[in-house]
């Protein structure tokens, strides 16, 4: 059934069925394979996407439920992995196996787009849903303050919205 979306800016039609989850066609139809499968029910934000702006877990949502809604990956960030929060991560060093980071730092551009100034709880509540193996959560609250805190406005609302050119692959 061809299902129109749009992705990091761009109209796609897929043939796929309704039911398919979201990550599935974001990876393997549209071949973004920034966003990454971690567990398939919706516990770990490894997929964590952007629809509508709003973070989901991507393994979780059939793409029948996209609607008209756009969708932002880790690719459709910021072209040349110029986001604050993804310069943030490589000045400090977050990752240790990577795996889960793009779905980290979704959530933490969500967070930023609503709360430019975050404490650690609000850190630690909008960040609850993303595990990291490795352990590495006392890196990702400090990258998320250092792109808060060399975030202008301007800067913001250039930098969480969509990138519409350029390709971020697996946004590290």
């Amino acid at each position: 059934m061809p299902i129109k979306l749009t992705v990091n800016g761009r109209s796609s039609t897929v043939d796929v069925p309704p039911d398919t989850p979201l990550l599935w066609v974001i990876r393997d139809v549209l071949n973004l394979h920034g966003t990454k499968y971690g567990c398939g029910i919706g516990q770990c934000g490894a997929c964590t996407v952007h629809m509508g702006g709003q973070p989901i877990k991507s393994c979780m949502i059939p793409v029948s439920s996209a609607g008209n809604a756009p969708i932002t990956t880790i690719e459709g960030l910021a072209p040349n992995v110029a986001h604050p929060l993804q310069q943030a991560w490589q000045e400090i060093d977050v990752p240790q196996c990577g795996y889960c980071q793009a779905g980290q730092i979704m959530a933490a551009a969500a967070l930023l787009a609503k709360q430019p100034k975050p404490t650690d709880t609000d850190i630690d509540n909008a960040m609850n849903g993303n595990l990291c193996r490795c352990g590495t959560y006392v890196r990702i609250r400090a990258a998320i303050h250092k792109a808060a805190s060399g975030m202008s406005r301007a800067t913001k609302a250039a930098a969480l919205a969509p990138a519409r050119s350029g390709n971020v692959e697996g946004g590290l």
